[in-house]
C-alpha cells in the first residue's frame, strides 16, 4: 500500500544503524590513501556510496519525511564523534605512551577537514534524497534505476566538489585539485551503477515486508522541519 509507517520498523531500524555505521567507518578510514591504477583516492570510498545507496532505500520506501531524520541522525553521529575524537587526542597522556602521534594522525581531523566533511554529507545526502524522491513521482514509481542513478549524479557531484573543494582549495594545485574531485566523483557512481541490482532486490524485499511503497505527495522538501508529520 501507499503511505508511511507512524512509527519506526525493525528494518527501519537495522538500515539506520547501518547507515550510521557506514558514515562512521567511512570518516575514520578516510585518512588511509589508495591507489586505484594511477588515481589515488581515500580508502572510504569502498563504504562510504553505501550510504547513498541505503539513502535512496529510505527515501524509495519510506519517503523523504524519514529519510530526513536518519540523515540528520548521521549528521549528528558524525559530528559528535568528530568532537570526541578531538578531545581524546588532546588529554594528557603518560611519557611512556608512544602512539600519540599516531592515534592523532588516524583520529585527528584539523577543523577545516570537518567542517568539508560535514558539509559535503548534508548537501549531498539532502540534494540526493530530494532528487530521488521527485523523480519518483515523476516516473510514477516506474524506472528505479533512473532514480538511483540520477539522485546519486547529483548527490555525490555536491558532496565530491564541496568536500574536496572546502578541504584542499589552496593548498593543492587547481588542476590536481579537478582530477581529485573527477576520479573521486566518477568511482562513486560507478559504484552506485554496479550495486544497482542488489538495490532492486534489497527495496523489493522491504515493501514486501514492510508492506509500504511511499510516495512524497504534498511533502515540502525542507531539510530542517523535522517536526513535521
Amino acid at each position: 500500500m501507499e503511505g508511511e509507517h507512524k512509527t519506526h520498523s525493525s528494518i527501519f531500524l537495522v538500515l539506520t544503524a547501518l547507515f550510521i555505521t557506514c558514515l562512521l567507518i567511512s570518516n575514520i578510514i578516510a585518512s588511509k590513501l589508495m591507489r586505484v591504477g594511477g588515481v589515488v583516492l581515500p580508502s572510504a570510498v569502498i563504504l562510504f556510496p553505501v550510504t547513498y545507496i541505503l539513502a535512496d532505500v529510505f527515501t524509495e520506501v519510506y519517503g523523504f519525511k524519514k529519510t530526513r531524520l536518519v540523515i540528520w541522525l548521521g549528521f549528528g553521529a558524525n559530528a559528535f564523534m568528530s568532537a570526541v575524537f578531538m578531545i581524546a587526542i588532546s588529554l594528557p597522556y603518560p611519557d611512556f605512551f608512544r602512539n600519540q602521534e599516531a592515534y592523532a594522525t588516524v583520529l585527528g581531523s584539523t577543523p577545516r577537514i570537518f567542517v568539508a566533511s560535514l558539509t559535503g554529507y548534508w548537501a549531498g545526502e539532502f540534494s540526493n534524497s530530494i532528487v530521488m524522491s521527485v523523480l519518483k513521482k515523476i516516473t510514477a514509481g516506474r524506472f528505479l534505476w533512473t532514480r538511483t542513478i540520477g539522485s546519486t549524479i547529483v548527490g555525490e557531484g555536491l558532496d565530491t566538489v564541496l568536500f574536496i573543494g572546502i578541504a584542499f582549495a589552496g593548498t593543492v594545485p587547481a588542476g590536481a585539485l579537478a582530477g581529485m574531485m573527477l576520479a573521486q566523483y566518477l568511482f562513486k557512481v560507478g559504484y552506485e551503477v554496479l550495486f544497482t541490482p542488489l538495490t532492486y532486490l534489497v527495496v523489493g524485499y522491504i515493501k514486501r515486508r514492510e508492506h509500504i511503497d511511499t510516495y512524497d505527495t504534498g511533502v515540502a522538501y525542507n531539510p530542517f522541519k523535522l517536526g513535521e508529520r
